[in-house]
């Protein structure tokens, strides 16, 4: 009992981009869009390495033998797409008048983005999971991602009277993701069987440099914010709601994905992959994306809501796949999970 701090799943990822924000705070001009560092710009080019990396990193042959469970690709999807937005839109409507409007749009923006990729399938083989429907379900979330998310937020931003102040025209947000997120992603994949050995050598490498991407943009983000007088507008009690609101949320779709991979009779391993992939939000592609389709907004209240919940997902998973995994070995494991397990160990190592 006296050592159970040991046991809390904290990383110096959460301290940087805590560091980050403070950073911002006390010296916005340093890392605002158009400041000395030009920030705005190094961070365009550092989310196309992130992508191209995560594309030189994917496995298209680890991908086969979670196609066929189509049940499991629709519990997934649906939560990503559907659940996460309509427990969203249904928030914003009934409390519009008791929160900032930066805040709820922040938060829709995290329930409108797809599912992480390496988390999602780390979680799973640890819980014992189909690694296979992980792997699979992750990757179609991140495609699917680039056009459902601008698709979402859209309808978000006109149904909530947003006039402005978001990244131009559908059409041109839908190229600006293809231009610097999925050409990259393309481009990784195609000369995947020239670099695929040297990511998966320099694993630790390609990591850190999507990192330092993710706490430059939030750096940048939080420095345009700060410059705008965002704390000034709002104070602590803000960072107090979000974390109850991002809280709330994630234990809501805990609880459904759970409850409906049971009522439909899933295998524990297969909701197991289920109830990960499907409660997880990418801050890889939230932060690029937010600049992307929001670019014109003070991001700091945007990107808030996805910053709290990446942490709260990978503490309480982190927890609930350790408590999966204590359930008693099988006697052997199905060939299709084995196969997954040893598939190319290059899956795009990004901090999603």
């Amino acid at each position: 009992m006296m050592n159970w701090y040991k046991r809390i799943p904290f990383d110096r990822f959460l301290a940087a981009m805590i560091a980050s924000v403070a950073l911002a705070s006390l010296w916005p001009t340093l890392g605002a869009s158009g400041g000395p560092l030009h920030l705005d710009l190094v961070t365009e080019l550092g989310v196309s390495l992130v992508f191209f990396f995560a594309g030189a990193g994917l496995s298209f042959a680890s991908l086969k033998d979670g196609v066929t469970n189509w049940r499991l690709h629709l519990l997934v999807q649906l939560s990503t797409f559907a659940l996460f937005p309509l427990i969203g839109m249904a928030f914003v409507v009934a409390s519009e008048d008791f929160f900032p409007r930066d805040l709820l749009s922040g938060f829709f923006f995290l329930c409108a983005l797809p599912s992480t990729i390496s988390t999602s399938i780390a979680m799973t083989q640890l819980a014992r999971g189909n690694v296979a429907g992980a792997i699979f379900n992750a990757t179609l979330s991140s495609l699917l991602g680039m056009v459902l998310t601008p698709l979402l937020v859209n309808l978000y931003l006109h149904s909530a009277g947003h006039s402005g102040g978001h990244g131009g025209s559908l059409l041109d947000q839908f190229a600006k993701i293809a231009g610097q997120l999925f050409l990259p992603l393309v481009l990784g994949q195609l000369t995947r069987r020239w670099i695929a050995g040297w990511i998966s050598r320099n694993k630790g490498r390609v990591t850190l440099s999507d990192r330092v991407v993710i706490l430059l943009i939030v750096y940048n983000a939080f420095s345009d914010s700060a410059a705008a007088g965002i704390w000034s507008q709002y104070g602590w009690q803000t960072l107090a709601q979000t974390f109850v609101l991002t809280a709330a949320l994630l234990a809501t779709v805990l609880a459904i994905t759970r409850f409906f991979a049971r009522r439909a009779g899933f295998k524990v391993e297969d909701e197991i992959a289920g109830v990960f992939c499907g409660s997880k939000k990418s801050l890889a592609v939230g932060v690029p994306m937010a600049k992307l389709l929001l670019g014109n907004t003070p991001l700091g209240m945007i990107v808030l809501p996805l910053m709290i919940y990446h942490q709260l997902q990978l503490f309480v998973c982190t927890l609930l796949a350790r408590r999966y995994a204590s359930r008693p070995a099988l006697a052997f494991m199905p060939t299709q999970s084995r196969r997954s397990l040893d598939a190319d160990p290059s899956t795009p190592p990004q901090a999603d």
